[in-house]
């Protein structure tokens, strides 16, 4: 099965109450996926906050089911690009443990039969608060190949599939939550606009703005929640 969350930010203890979440037990043959701001992998090489985050990525290797996550705006995107990259169900992905793997942006997924597209990225509102190359990376929002690719590979897809998870969302759907776009966005919200009315997808998930509410009967905003996916019924 597969299941969806939101940011986790890094935080061990969300993987220790997973199934209170979900009230079932989680399995090999389960999915867990991350819509951005996994966290896991925030602090430089070296310090405190590596080693201990290196520590609780092993703990989580132990589990039977595999965490699919797209990146946020708090990743540390040069620890995150020193993994080699590789082809995985059909997508490029980062594996970071043997069942954690890095979802690239762009990229269509065929994950026991559904088709899976993930765009991660999105600009951070802290910023100013942020130190480049140590909380803060540049990379934290697509650029111009990104988004030829991830064109492309819908294309390829015929822009056809089942779940699209990312980090931010629809500039549209936005507006329906009573929030704003960010101008420094705009670039990011707006292709995934394009994206909601020009591909056939039939379920959307998306984390960032730290909220659980469903917008449409086929997006919805995603924390703390853990749901699970069915092709038909409710988000």
């Amino acid at each position: 099965m597969l299941y969806f969350t939101g940011d986790l930010h890094g935080e061990y203890s969300r993987y220790l109450c997973l199934e209170r979440y979900t009230g079932e037990k989680l399995t090999g043959d389960d999915f867990l996926f991350v819509c951005g701001d996994y966290g896991f992998l925030f602090y430089p090489v070296g310090s405190n906050g590596y080693t201990e985050q290196q520590r609780q990525l092993n703990e989580i290797e132990k589990l039977p089911y595999t965490t699919l996550f797209c990146d946020g705006n708090h990743e540390n995107f040069d620890l995150l690009e020193s993994y080699p990259v590789e082809v995985w169900n059909g997508g490029k992905v980062h594996r970071i443990r043997s069942n954690i793997l890095h979802l690239m942006r762009g990229q269509v997924y065929n994950i026991d039969g559904t088709k899976v597209f993930s765009m991660g990225g999105a600009y951070s509102i802290d910023k100013y608060m942020r130190q480049s190359g140590y909380s803060w990376w540049s990379q934290e929002r697509p650029n111009n190949d990104e988004y030829k690719e991830a064109s492309a590979n819908l294309v390829s897809a015929e822009n056809n599939v089942d779940i699209i998870i990312s980090h931010t969302a629809p500039r549209e759907i936005i507006y329906r939550m009573g929030r704003v776009p960010d101008m420094h966005d705009a670039e990011l919200t707006g292709f995934l606009e394009w994206i909601m009315y020009e591909v056939s997808f039939k379920k959307w998930y998306f984390g960032h703005w730290h909220i659980d509410q469903v917008i449409t009967d086929k997006v919805r905003a995603i924390y703390f929640d853990v749901v699970r996916y069915e092709e038909k019924g409710s988000l």
